[in-house]
């Protein structure tokens, strides 16, 4: 990874005032009505985009035209359910779209997981005046971000609240990792709300990207997943009306979906960067990697252990998929008949793919910089994204606790947590 030249550094830690806020839907987007739109639309904007994603990720090139093209396609909108207009695609199809994406650039395909999860908390918690709202909203061309974890502290109970002012609610705290906040039209936030009875319940605040006192900062500098932008969120004195609250601790004191459907996505985003490299391996080997002397051969394809590493890459990349197909069907017959056993079932499924994925992942994006050799990891090449970028995602929530929950659940009939980070 080069340092950041000095524009570079400038574009970080930006202030809100310094940055666009998101324009308006120009049209509204299609309703991608079958999976076969839905990936039809996935692959034509991956490779629209696979061109210059080393580009953008050497100049930490923010990507707001092909945002606005993403959401336009129709792809933002696929998981609204039919009752509310959309065409409510199954997991699956949201995965092998996330996965599609991810492949050609990591960060595109992150961008909008935590919309599609804000879609399903409001399923699963908001009222039928709220999702009629929202999913409209979404409809027409609206993005949202989200503002979850807690700056500084691991609990979100610590700081971000919900108070009574004024005949009002009014929103303060800080928020980091708010993948996606920088493009969206909304931002829904956690929070802790005060109750009359001076009691306090976990929400989702709806927030307009523009309203007073949001401030989305620009000041995320991974060596991965570099324009996601994933940076942070001040709330201060934001006024929030009732109609924007939706119940969230609810959502996971009783068996949801919204743990192993959050995660599903996590997982397709590994799996299309490992994708993804296992690509850019293929033709490298083919025309510029050399064999190693030992092997006695002219052509580095020819090589018996390059034969048996891409092996071996390939097959673990198909069997990620493999679980992560099954995982779907685990995620849809949870949404379709909630309960303690199948939401159980949904998230053992998930974590067993998000691991496998993880490792695959890794696995693809370390065999391409050690197959092609040195003049693979030459900057013309940026071969290093792949692994940066998979590197970085994988650490969105530790896998070792993947082995114990599935281990768990195996041998004694455990159930995992429900806190929508397994």
């Amino acid at each position: 990874m080069t340092a950041n030249s000095p524009q570079e550094q400038h574009s970080l830690h930006q202030a809100h005032a310094a940055l666009p806020l998101p324009p308006p839907p120009a049209r509204r987007p299609p309703v991608l009505a079958t999976p076969e739109a839905a990936l039809a639309a996935a692959r034509a904007l991956a490779d629209a985009w696979a061109p210059q994603a080393l580009a953008r990720d050497r100049e930490r090139r923010l990507p707001w035209a092909e945002i606005e093209d993403y959401s336009a396609s129709g792809l933002w909108g696929i998981t609204v359910p039919p009752a509310h207009g959309g065409p409510g695609a199954d997991a699956w199809t949201l995965a092998r779209a996330i996965a599609t994406v991810s492949a050609a650039d990591g960060s595109l395909g992150h961008i909008p997981q935590n919309h599609f999860y804000a879609l399903e908390v409001l399923r699963v918690g908001g009222s039928a005046a709220q999702q009629r709202f929202f999913y409209g909203r979404v409809l027409e061309g609206e993005r949202f971000g989200n503002a979850l974890s807690e700056t500084g502290h691991r609990d979100y109970r610590r700081r971000t609240r919900l108070e009574r002012a004024d005949g009002g609610w009014v929103l303060q705290g800080r928020k980091f990792y708010c993948t996606g906040a920088l493009f969206a039209h909304w931002i829904p936030t956690q929070a802790m709300q005060q109750r009359d009875d001076g009691s306090e319940a976990s929400v989702i605040v709806f927030v307009p990207r523009g309203a007073p006192g949001v401030a989305v900062e620009d000041d995320w500098d991974g060596m991965g997943q570099r324009v996601t932008g994933s940076g942070s969120v001040r709330l201060e004195g934001v006024r929030v009306e009732p109609e924007w609250i939706v119940p969230f601790q609810a959502s996971f004191d009783r068996p949801t979906p919204i743990g192993p459907f959050a995660q599903i996505m996590h997982a397709a985003i590994d799996l299309g960067i490992g994708e993804g490299a296992l690509q850019a391996t293929l033709p490298f080997l083919r025309t510029r990697a050399r064999p190693w002397i030992d092997a006695q051969v002219e052509r580095a394809t020819d090589d018996p252990l390059t034969l048996h590493a891409v092996g071996d890459v390939d097959v673990r990349l198909h069997a990620a998929r493999a679980l992560l197909r099954r995982a779907a069907r685990f995620v849809d017959a949870a949404q379709q008949a909630p309960g303690e056993d199948s939401v159980a079932a949904a998230s053992v499924a998930v974590a067993e793919a998000r691991a496998l994925a993880h490792r695959a992942g890794l696995l693809a994006a370390n065999k391409l910089l050690e197959l092609g050799g040195t003049s693979a990891t030459t900057a013309e090449h940026g071969f290093d994204r792949y692994w940066r970028n998979v590197r970085t995602h994988t650490l969105h929530d530790p896998v070792r606790w993947k082995y114990h929950a599935v281990g768990n659940y195996v041998l004694n009939g455990t159930r995992p947590p429900r806190h929508g980070a397994l």
